[in-house]
C-alpha cells in the first residue's frame, strides 16, 4: 500500500475500501471486516448510505488499532448549512463510535454549503476531525470554494475512470492543493469495464484483469481509489494493484479511452438537484 500526504501533513491511503450501496447492516459490517482483514486501511462511508453504524461495529470489532484507520464519512445535503453540520457531525461520529474522523467531507455542493464548511473548519480547528473536503466540486465550484474558505479542502472525491478522466479537474485539484479521490473507479460496470478489450490486453501483459488495470491507472495518476466489493476474493483482487506499474504507452492507450463526459449521472441537470435535495436522510 502507498500513501499520499494531504496538504495538512495527514497521510491517507492511495486505496481504501467504499461501502456505498451496502445498506444491509450485516452484510456491511461483515464486508469491513473481511475489507480490514485483507489489507485495507482506509474505509469511505456516508450518512446518505444509511451504514455508519455497521461500519463503526466492524472498526470496534476488527482488530485494528484506530490510529492505523482512516475513517472517511460525509455531510448530506438536508445538513448544508453551519448548525445542521456541528449537529451532522457529532451524528456521524456517535453512529461510528469514533472521538475523531480521518476525513469529513461535503457530500454535495448544494445548500448551504459555505456555512456548513465553516462548521468543518472549526471542528477541524478543535481536532475533531482531521482533514476536511468535498465531493463532486467540479472545477468553477471547486476553485470558488478555495478562494473563500480560510482551510482549503485537502480531498475532493469525484467520478474518476478510464472513461471518465477530468484531466481538467485533476490540473485545478493540483493548482490548489487538493489531492483527487475516485468515486465510480469502475465506472458503475458501465462500457463493459471488466471485459474491455484494452484494459484486458494491457492486463495480460502484467497477470492481472481489466479491473486493476482500471484501479492501477488511477493511482499512478495520483488518484486514491476506494473500490467496493461484498466478496472478500474480489476484495483481494483489487487490492493486488501494487506489485506492477503501466508504462507510459499504457496509459496513453487508457487516455484514448476517455468520453470527456460522465454517462452515470449530470451534475448540471436541475433535476437532479431536485431530487438529491427531496433525499431526506435520518439523522
Amino acid at each position: 500500500m502507498e500513501y499520499v500526504t494531504l496538504n495538512n501533513g495527514v497521510e491517507m491511503p492511495l486505496e481504501g475500501f467504499g461501502v456505498f450501496q451496502v445498506p444491509d447492516p450485516a452484510q456491511c459490517e461483515q464486508a469491513v471486516l473481511d475489507a480490514v482483514a485483507s489489507g485495507y486501511r482506509l474505509i469511505d462511508t456516508a450518512a446518505a448510505y444509511m451504514n455508519e453504524a455497521a461500519v463503526g461495529a466492524a472498526i470496534k470489532k476488527c482488530g485494528v488499532p484506530r490510529e492505523e484507520l482512516f475513517i472517511t464519512t460525509k455531510l448530506w445535503v438536508q445538513d448544508a448549512d453551519y448548525e445542521s453540520a456541528k449537529k451532522a457531525v457529532q451524528t456521524s461520529l456517535d453512529k461510528l463510535g469514533l472521538d475523531y474522523l480521518d476525513l469529513y467531507l461535503i457530500h454535495q455542493p448544494m445548500g448551504d454549503y459555505i456555512g456548513a464548511y465553516r462548521a468543518m473548519e472549526e471542528a477541524y480547528k478543535e481536532g475533531t476531525l482531521r482533514a476536511i473536503g468535498v465531493c463532486n466540486f467540479y472545477p468553477a465550484r471547486l476553485a470558488d470554494l478555495c478562494e473563500t474558505v480560510e482551510v482549503k479542502p485537502a480531498v475532493d472525491q469525484v467520478e474518476l475512470h478510464p472513461f471518465f478522466q477530468q484531466e481538467n479537474a485533476l490540473a485545478l485539484m493540483k493548482e490548489y492543493g487538493v489531492h483527487p479521490e475516485a468515486w465510480g473507479s469502475f465506472a458503475e460496470g458501465n462500457h463493459g469495464i471488466f471485459t474491455h478489450p484494452v484494459l484486458t490486453k494491457i492486463g495480460e501483459k502484467y497477470g492481472k484483469s481489466a479491473a486493476q488495470v482500471a484501479l492501477r491507472w488511477n493511482v499512478q495518476r495520483g488518484v486514491t481509489v476506494i473500490p467496493k466489493s461484498v466478496h472478500k476474493e474480489r476484495m483481494e483482487q483489487n487490492m493486488n494493484i501494487w506489485d506492477f506499474k503501466l508504462s507510459d504507452e499504457d496509459m496513453a492507450e487508457i487516455a484514448k479511452l476517455d468520453l470527456g463526459h460522465s454517462e452515470i449521472v449530470n451534475h448540471d441537470d436541475p433535476g437532479f438537484a431536485k431530487m438529491l435535495h427531496s433525499l431526506k436522510i435520518h439523522s
